[in-house]
């Protein structure tokens, strides 16, 4: 557990500090947040033709409401915690691999659809916008994150019998027959 912990803050502290480098905001992130923004408008498009995209911007082209997608807003952030504690568990390479890739996306979509809420929210109420942005959002893209990652936890358990120590093949020692579920 002590081994997860460390592991888990060192590659939090080592990857949010490569996030705020300026070469890694100038080539990933803001490129990242564009195509965020894009992918939204492109969404919303679908039903609603007065969307666009400028930049890291989700507009209304005709109330001239906006969102503007920042830090902390394009999913980077809580993918670097996922990342950060998926590779800190004791799993195979593989199962790390699926962790991350599916891990990725759930954040993903779900973060698409907070800032496609947030569009709409804002236009409708701005305190509403200011709670949905700074409290319940935040929350929920972090519950995602704890969820996906113990989801993932749970799969790399269950597919991994030989990962435990025990055999399959065999029961449990008797001191643990009665612990085991």
């Amino acid at each position: 557990m002590l081994r997860f912990f460390l592991l888990f803050l060192t590659l939090q502290f080592t990857l949010f500090g490569l996030n705020m480098l300026n070469w890694v905001q100038q080539h990933f992130v803001v490129p990242w947040t564009t195509l965020l923004a894009k992918v939204c408008a492109t969404l919303v498009m679908w039903f609603d033709s007065t969307a666009a995209a400028q930049g890291k911007v989700l507009w209304n082209t005709v109330t001239g409401f906006g969102v503007s997608i920042e830090a902390g807003c394009n999913g980077i952030e809580a993918c670097i915690v996922l990342f950060a504690a998926v590779m800190a568990f004791p799993a195979g390479w593989r199962h790390k691999l699926v962790g991350l890739v599916a891990g990725f996306a759930a954040v993903q979509a779900l973060n698409v659809v907070r800032v496609i809420s947030l569009f709409y929210i804002g236009q409708w109420s701005k305190p509403l916008f200011d709670f949905a942005h700074e409290y319940l959002w935040q929350g929920l893209i972090m519950l995602d994150v704890l969820i996906v990652w113990l989801l993932w936890v749970r799969a790399v358990a269950k597919g991994s019998p030989q990962d435990s120590g025990t055999p399959p093949d065999e029961p449990p020692p008797p001191s643990l027959q009665g612990a085991v579920a």
